[in-house]
């Protein structure tokens, strides 16, 4: 490789494109570029065309200006992520994002079609909701059969963005085990499941699933004029964006994750493979050969700001909640699984602050990650005790989230340094893809879990009673009949 020569790690989430250009040598971050999504839909939909990530790919590299010396890039991805392509390899739709709820019915159709949760959770690793992408195509099916009928091939986001890039169709076993049709008891697609009614669906539309930093191809002629990058660099298989964050973080078995986010998640890196018959943690398989129990939650940081919005407050600007409860479950749920659920504000009085109910918002996001941490440490290789909550994401920048996390986890919290965990996840593949080096090797020579550690705070169990209380009262009364078809 030349000594000139730069890593390239991307970053498409939900909101954004992001990439970072590293030195390989010490993993320094040298440049970036952001580009803006544009999300739409209403009524449980979330859509983005496939177009618009190639698009804020190509505008994102252009902003780094080191383009032309990349030798190597990989593409972290939002999980989940619908693309229907045709046979020319064009999008027939808008890809449905993870957040899209409309395939909840399709989702349970689809839990009763194999047995129930324990029998998908024994033989997948998960348990169909409308977060994952085999929902989304059932609901494509029953809902746009025009479009199904003209689908050729079906991708995840990441995979998309790794197929303009080489003209490969593949994705890596992390991002495919999160799409209820591959399964990480035999490590390959499930035929019982491609042959559901629902499903229907050839093995040969699916992409070939790479071994971890085995080379999905070279940017091609085509891929280097829009992009800048130069023909033949190698590309990575790519994964989904949890697994990237935790290559990223160069995770061991056992440290427990915290993202703070438009969404939340809770996950660590598993020796073993996770099967849990609630549903609750998704079993997934991580992009370095182990496993990533995760759980997530549709409502994080958005929720805090849309509730500091309403009450005319700055997001920072908060009380003691004093008895307050919010549940923010402003898009429904998916960790409880309860798509149709709405927020609430609970605890109310005369005197309440404002200020206190956003306080309670902050709580109510928190004490529902640290109780999934507590389910994913029975379904796993288990959390150690002295290891310190690694806490990511936007939030993480936040001293009023910092301090939740620390009063209610009563935990040390280890807060990284750098804040682009995900496309410096995927730069770490890209890297050891590159020199055919193991991936915990490259992210231990860069030291990029280095940051910042706090102390443990005493566990307000008090406030976290009260929250586990009053959300459990509000699950019994949201159990509801499926969304009417």
């Amino acid at each position: 490789m030349d000594s000139k020569s730069l890593i390239a790690g991307v970053d498409c989430s939900t909101q954004s494109t992001k990439v970072v250009v590293v030195d390989p040598e010490t993993g320094e971050i040298v440049a970036t570029g952001r580009a803006e999504h544009t999300v739409t839909g209403t009524g449980g939909a979330r859509e983005t065309h496939p177009e618009v990530w190639w698009g804020a790919l190509c505008n994102a590299l252009a902003q780094t200006g080191l383009a032309g010396r990349v030798a190597a890039i990989s593409v972290a991805g939002q999980q989940h992520g619908l693309v229907c392509l045709d046979a020319a390899g064009a999008p027939l739709r808008p890809a449905m994002l993870w957040n899209d709820t409309r395939s909840a019915s399709d989702a349970a159709d689809l839990l009763e079609a194999m047995g129930g949760p324990a029998a998908w959770a024994a033989r997948i690793g998960v348990v169909p909701v409308a977060s994952f992408t085999a929902s989304k195509w059932a609901w494509v099916r029953r809902r746009e059969p025009e479009i199904a009928a003209r689908t050729a091939a079906i991708r995840l986001p990441h995979d998309y963005l790794t197929e303009r890039l080489t003209g490969a169709g593949v994705t890596d076993r992390g991002d495919a085990s999160g799409t209820c049709w591959w399964s990480t008891a035999t490590e390959s697609y499930s035929k019982e499941v491609l042959e559901l009614p629902s499903i229907q669906l050839a093995v040969e539309f699916l992409p070939r699933v790479m071994k971890p930093a085995e080379a999905a191809g070279t940017v091609t002629p085509v891929a280097a004029a829009a992009t800048g990058l130069p023909a033949g660099a190698i590309v990575g298989p790519g994964t989904g964006d949890n697994m990237g964050a935790a290559l990223g973080l160069g995770l061991r078995p056992g440290t427990p994750v915290m993202s703070l986010g438009t969404s939340g998640t809770a996950y660590l890196v598993s020796a073993t493979r996770t099967a849990d018959p609630s549903g609750d943690v998704a079993g997934f398989a991580d992009a370095s050969g182990r496993f990533l129990p995760l759980t997530a939650t549709l409502n994080c940081t958005l929720a805090v700001d849309r509730m500091a919005q309403w009450l005319g407050l700055h997001r920072d600007d908060v009380l003691p909640s004093r008895g307050v409860v919010t549940l923010p479950y402003f898009d429904g749920e998916r960790t409880p699984n309860v798509p149709d659920a709405s927020a609430a504000v609970l605890g109310l009085r005369h005197d309440t602050d404002p200020r206190s109910i956003l306080m309670a918002t902050y709580e109510g996001a928190v004490v529902g990650l640290l109780d999934a941490l507590d389910t994913i440490d029975v379904y796993s290789s288990g959390i150690d005790p002295a290891a310190p909550l690694v806490l990511i994401g936007g939030g993480a920048r936040s001293e009023i989230w910092r301090r939740v996390v620390q009063r209610l986890s009563g935990r040390a919290i280890s807060i990284p340094r750098s804040g682009e965990l995900v496309a410096l996840g995927a730069a770490v593949q890209a890297a050891a893809t590159l020199r055919s080096q193991d991936l915990q090797t490259v992210a231990a020579d860069w030291r990029t879990s280095a940051g910042t550690l706090l102390e443990p705070m005493p566990r307000d169990m008090e406030t976290i009673s009260r929250h586990r209380s009053v959300r459990q009262l509000a699950l019994e009364a949201a159990q509801s009949p499926r969304r009417d078809r």
